[in-house]
């Protein structure tokens, strides 16, 4: 029992370096997320834009940007990998339909932000 103890306590240090590091870190839509999509679909998917007349995906807050489009949601809170937002940004579709189109891609730091806000919940926080 007191190995057991002992193993958790000095574990405990551990546990609270990982959770104080930016991978595990909550990431804010606000702060983090929004200004990402601002930056990079806003311009193509606000009410009448390219973006928004091809597929009926607004951004222009975070009720619209999880409604989706008129194919469905973009976002699987919880699951990057079945989120079509994600994918699209990350380059893991035909190069035909990345995001943002016609455009520099988003850099890799911005895709980890916006692939660690739907695995923590695409929280609107």
């Amino acid at each position: 029992m007191k190995s057991l103890m002992k193993s958790a306590i000095l574990g405990l240090p551990a546990v609270l370096l990982l959770s104080g590091c930016g991978k595990y870190a909550s990431v804010s839509y606000e702060k983090e997320v929004k200004p990402i999509i601002n930056i990079h679909c806003v311009e193509c998917h606000l009410n009448g834009g390219k973006g928004q007349v091809a597929s009926g995906f607004l951004v222009e807050s975070y009720d619209s940007l999880m409604k989706g489009t008129k194919f469905g949601p973009v976002v699987v809170a919880g699951d990057p990998l079945s989120s079509s937002l994600y994918r699209l940004v990350a380059g893991e579709v035909d190069k035909s339909i990345q995001m943002p189109h016609g455009k520099d891609p988003i850099s890799d730091e911005e895709i980890g932000t916006i692939e660690r806000w739907i695995a923590q919940g695409a929280k609107n926080n």
